[in-house]
């Protein structure tokens, strides 16, 4: 069993997955930062000052932060084109096989 697992560790699928993830993660810390500390603030100064990270409603006595929330949001659909166009060069440059392609 050790001998199959060494094996299964040392194919290279894994050790790419491994790499993927690491770069994915740092990938969306400057999205993160991109959002957090360039973007929202300049959309907020073009809807009247406002800081998105601060915007909250009252309900009862839990806090709604809607703000939050739209940074959140911001952050996905920069990291979903991000990764759409990254398909999109790989597709054209024939470094996928035909699964991938059907898929996307």
């Amino acid at each position: 069993m050790l001998k199959e697992f060494r094996k299964f560790i040392a194919h290279g699928n894994v050790l790419d997955l491994a790499i993927g993830v690491i770069i994915g993660g740092a990938f969306g810390k400057i999205v993160t930062s991109l959002v957090d500390d360039i973007l929202m603030p300049l959309i907020g100064i073009a809807i009247g000052g406002e800081d998105f990270a601060k915007l909250s409603v009252m309900v009862g006595k839990a806090e709604v932060k809607y703000g939050s929330f739209i940074q959140v949001v911001v952050q996905f659909l920069i990291i979903a084109f991000v990764i759409f166009m990254i398909i999109k060069v790989a597709n054209k440059a024939g470094l996928t096989d035909k699964r991938t392609e059907e898929k996307a």
